[in-house]
């Protein structure tokens, strides 16, 4: 389908905006598309709006001029989404980011055949589609072995012994993946070394070896992706300038493992150029990371929520305070969350449930 300009009657904040790539199984959603049935849950426009990543306004003009929004109004007038809905809802978001103007993608939509389970439950991290054994969150079973792991690891990098960071560090994307290795193994890591040696010179010099030593084993456990599920690719950046930034490689790494293409920024970039290369790439999504040694990266993300193109952005990183961000812009733990996120909004799969997501502020009608 082809690719047009945004809607001249709509602001960039209420068009489509914010979606997950079209990809195969565009339409692959599940709910039923008429009224909600007795007992059934609904959600308000406000909920919806964050979970999409859009306005709400956005809502009520897709409702109005293309016909796509809530299947009935409950009493008030206020406007409730069924499963269905938010499905139908779900299923036009991709069709946008596959490059449909917005009539193509609602007409997309409404003639898409939607079946929801709306009991079904949560998906569990690492069961999306492409997910490899290893690549889910740690249970509670595993926790020693990541701990154990993790002492490993942070003993070979203040003995300043990369074969053996190497060799820990193999052992760990062997056994859990880069998701989990990055969660539980080296961010931990990193944060203890990073707070203990803060302000004094011990330390430094053991996170510059682990850090070196895990950029070149997330890059070895990146796959190349031949057929990306995704038609644009999903933007990795920091939001300040750094000189490496491990965390996106991991999360690159999660990502390809999915069939999602991605396009990593882990060098020091300004924000200029960091701007200019989001409006010219056109990702389908951006993932901004913040290590939260100082501030700023809120500037760089409503910049990134408020351009005239069709991206959802998520934050990521403890250095984010996900109540000063943007309603558009969703703020996620870890790269696990990230991953199953993005994953997602840009093909349907693992599918959520119709509470998933961010938490929704009151509606407003």
């Amino acid at each position: 389908m082809p690719a047009d300009s945004a809607d001249p009657t709509e602001s960039p904040a209420a068009d489509g905006t914010a979606a997950g790539d079209g990809g195969a199984g565009a339409g692959s959603v599940s709910g039923s598309s008429g009224p909600p049935s007795s007992g059934e849950p609904t959600l308000p426009v406000a909920a919806v709006a964050r979970r999409l990543g859009v306005a709400p306004a956005t809502l009520r003009t897709w409702d109005r001029r293309y016909g796509v929004g809530p299947s009935a109004h409950t009493d008030g007038k206020h406007r409730r989404y069924a499963p269905g809905d938010v499905a139908r809802l779900e299923v036009m978001q991709r069709a946008l980011l596959s490059g449909a103007s917005t009539a193509e993608a609602a007409r997309y939509a409404r003639d898409c055949e939607v079946t929801i389970d709306a009991a079904r439950p949560d998906p569990k991290p690492g069961a999306g589609a492409g997910a490899e054994p290893g690549a889910g969150t740690a249970v509670p079973d595993d926790r020693e072995r990541t701990s154990r792991l993790a002492r490993k690891l942070s003993a070979a990098a203040f003995a300043l012994d990369a074969r053996a960071v190497h060799r820990t560090l193999g052992e760990t994307l062997d056994a859990e993946g880069p998701l989990v290795g990055f969660d539980e193994v080296l961010a931990p890591v990193l944060a203890a070394m990073r707070g203990g040696w803060e302000g004094a010179r011990a330390g430094a010099e053991a996170e510059y070896v682990l850090v070196e030593c895990a950029l070149l084993a997330f890059a070895r456990a990146t796959p190349a992706v031949e057929r990306p599920s995704n038609h644009h690719p999903v933007l990795l950046v920091s939001a300040h300038q750094v000189r490496r930034n491990v965390a996106l490689y991991a999360l690159a790494a999660g990502l390809s493992a999915r069939s999602v293409d991605t396009l990593v920024l882990g060098s020091a970039v300004p924000p200029e150029t960091l701007v200019t290369i989001a409006r010219r790439s056109v990702p389908s999504a951006m993932v901004v990371w913040d290590q939260g040694s100082s501030g700023g990266g809120r500037d760089l993300v409503t910049r990134l929520a408020r351009s005239k193109q069709r991206s959802r952005v998520f934050t990521w990183g403890p250095g984010w305070d996900a109540a000063e961000l943007p309603g558009t812009v969703e703020h996620l733990g870890t790269a696990q969350e990230v991953t199953d996120r993005v994953t997602y909004v840009l093909t349907g799969s693992p599918a959520e449930p119709l509470g998933a997501g961010s938490p929704a502020p009151a509606d407003e009608g």
